[in-house]
């Protein structure tokens, strides 16, 4: 009786995560009309699709840091696994091969990292910070070596410019249904993992794993597979986001990802994905990601400088986790005066 006469908000607001992603989107429509009441341009149409392309690339990596951030890890190589695959399949298709097989490669290439990390983890218990340091730089440093410590040429020089072209549309320049193809590839991946991690047994082991490890494994739980499937979609999106960077710039660039690591952080975190794990859904990830690139269109358009962009960016995420932590200790404490 008492859920038949639950309201549907209480119910909404119920589901493990979705206040804080409610509060997540509260604040980009805030932060949104902010900005488009100081320029209206802000509101054009043109800009709204370059805000949506731009912010796939967010949402992509948040998907990604997300799905580690909930086991109560990190993966810090995820930027350099992106900058790895843009020069992969940038040099493959400036010796001359089919963006299809060349995608196929790197997709491999990049899954191993994934698996590395998963295992490093999970089976050997590194830290997650020391494990994924390691291979942030085994990353970076094969982004430098595949074509010679230098940029590639440009891809339309080995595949031709109509398949160039048609690789750079897939993934970046073209639309469909009048959007960018970008947003509709993150939107994709972001239905399935959505669905994966809140209405599967993975997603369910996921969130026991940040939780509390060891009930995890009471409870039959198998962390190491696991932890390793969640780097496998961590190293899966992060090779996604690279395919993109190669296509918006036409050719595979050594330091495409940089940073993209904490770009990852921010977008779950500021969409309520706690760093100490167990807590947070992707559906904040989204709202994250929106309120991370809004932030920097907007002050980007009202003429802030890029240090200024960096700084009111790094309080929100600060901010983010300070309340995470204190929302965490609250509850710690109410259950101690239970007991």
């Amino acid at each position: 009786m008492n859920n038949k006469q639950q309201s549907p908000l209480k119910k909404l607001l119920g589901i493990r995560g979705m206040g804080a992603a409610l509060t997540a989107f509260v604040g980009l429509i805030i932060i949104y009309i902010a900005f488009g009441v100081i320029n209206p341009a802000v509101f054009s149409g043109q800009n709204i699709l370059n805000l949506l392309r731009s912010m796939s690339k967010y949402l992509l990596i948040g998907i990604a840091q997300s799905y580690v951030l909930i086991t109560g890890n990190i993966d810090l190589s995820i930027g350099s696994v992106a900058g790895m695959s843009a020069m992969i399949t940038a040099t493959l298709m400036v010796g001359g091969m089919h963006p299809v097989p060349a995608i196929l490669i790197t997709l491999l290439c990049c899954l191993v990292i994934g698996v590395i990390n998963g295992y490093l983890v999970g089976k050997f218990k590194l830290p997650p910070f020391i494990a994924t340091l390691g291979t942030m730089f085994v990353a970076r440093g094969i982004a430098y070596m595949v074509n010679g410590n230098r940029n590639t040429d440009a891809i339309a020089t080995g595949v031709g410019k109509e398949t160039g072209d048609a690789f750079q549309n897939f993934f970046y320049y073209g639309k469909t249904f009048g959007v960018y193809n970008t947003f509709w590839i993150a939107l994709i991946v972001f239905v399935i993992f959505f669905f994966l991690l809140s209405k599967t047994r993975t997603g369910r082991h996921i969130y026991a794993i940040g939780s509390n490890v060891e009930a995890a494994k009471l409870s039959g739980v198998n962390v190491v597979a696991t932890t390793i499937k969640t780097y496998l979609v961590s190293a899966g999106c992060a090779c996604l986001v690279g395919w993109i960077l190669c296509a918006q710039a036409g050719m595979g660039n050594m330091e495409a990802g940089n940073m993209y690591e904490m770009y990852g952080v921010a977008a779950g975190v500021i969409g309520g994905v706690s760093p100490l794990g167990g807590t947070g859904i992707l559906l904040g990830t989204f709202a994250g990601a929106a309120v991370w690139q809004t932030l920097e269109n907007g002050l980007n358009m009202i003429g802030a400088q890029v240090g200024i962009q960096r700084v009111v960016i790094g309080v929100i995420v600060v901010a983010a986790v300070l309340l995470d932590v204190v929302v965490r200790n609250g509850q710690f404490g109410k259950r101690k005066k239970k007991n």
